[in-house]
């Protein structure tokens, strides 16, 4: 009876095993125009590079779109391009609604001032500029130059989307 029941079980498990393949690509899926590769942007890019030359204490910097997508960014190896955007889009989301419930009106900049360093968001039309410094930073000399860079990078974005 022991080996009756043995031969039973290996015939249940080999009528239950369920073939594992790997997933299918989403590429395939869905037609190459519907889902366009990521663009990149020269401008905005070296708009950020820019920035970097120009302020030594920067960490680095990036460029998020308001749903938390990169766009470009000029970030140490060390961070994360895809979190830190995530991140600053939540930010943004929460400093224009905390502006426009205290003061009904727009957002334009939220510092940060963390013990290691400074974290600014500028507002860059419907994209955010994210500039990371270190605690030495000039915060007066780093809105100077990343305010104009923000405005920059608002109509760099533009231009391509129109065209």
């Amino acid at each position: 009876m022991t080996v009756r029941k043995k031969l039973l079980g290996e015939w249940r498990g080999r009528l239950t095993k369920v073939a594992m393949t790997t997933p299918e690509p989403r590429a395939s899926e869905y037609p190459a125009s519907e889902y366009p590769a990521p663009q990149h942007y020269p401008a905005v890019q070296a708009e950020l590079q820019a920035l970097r030359e120009r302020l030594p204490q920067l960490t680095g910097s990036l460029v998020a779109s308001s749903d938390g997508l990169l766009i470009e960014h000029d970030l140490p190896v060390h961070l994360e391009p895809a979190s830190m955007a995530a991140l600053s889009a939540a930010q943004l989301s929460l400093s224009y609604r905390l502006a426009n419930t205290a003061n009904g009106g727009g957002f334009s900049e939220v510092v940060v001032h963390g013990t290691e360093g400074q974290v600014v968001i500028y507002a860059a039309g419907h994209t955010s500029l994210t500039v990371l410094a270190g605690p030495e930073v000039n915060v007066g000399r780093l809105h100077l130059e990343s305010r104009p860079v923000a405005r920059a990078i608002a109509g760099h974005l533009a231009a391509a989307h129109n065209d």
